[in-house]
């Protein structure tokens, strides 16, 4: 293989390689989460549905886990931990809260079901994976179009 086309692999192979990263990451957009997840952090994540793949099962979250999910009273996605399991006629819903005393005093408003989560925040010893502050870019960007188009307050600048 010439050099031109070694080259042109390797920007294939890290560029394919960025984007299926980029997939495991999510930018925390409140601070109701804090002292553990700011607002700007990114968090790594596994998906529970990944191009096909599942990477875990959303009825094995335990308590203590911080999930992301698709809430009924929130637009976006949510990032909260699970603070307690029930079963309620054979079916399964977590009790979900933000850490953040102060601005989440109460559980999220309804009880979540394992469909509604799509990921899973990845621990490591027990400390989140997180890149602290870096999605702040995201947050910007988006804050600016979602200004322009006069949407989503949740990215304010």
């Amino acid at each position: 293989m010439d050099l031109k086309k070694r080259e042109i692999v390797i920007y294939a192979v890290i560029i394919i390689f960025g984007l299926l990263a980029a997939e495991h990451l999510n930018v925390v957009i409140s601070g109701s989460m804090e002292p553990v997840l700011y607002r700007g952090d990114i968090v790594g994540i596994e998906k529970t549905d990944f191009l096909g793949l599942h990477e875990f099962d959303p009825n094995d979250v335990k308590v203590g886990d911080i999930v992301v999910y698709n809430g009924k009273w929130f637009p976006g996605p949510i990032i909260h931990r699970v603070i307690s399991i029930n079963e309620t006629n054979g079916e399964k819903t977590f009790t979900i809260k933000g850490d953040n005393k102060f601005t989440n005093p109460v559980p999220d408003p309804y009880p979540v079901k394992p469909e509604q989560i799509v990921a899973r925040v990845i621990t490591i010893e027990n400390h989140p994976f997180i890149i602290p502050k870096i999605g702040y870019i995201t947050i910007y960007i988006k804050g600016f179009f979602y200004q322009l188009l006069g949407i989503n307050e949740d990215y304010r600048l």
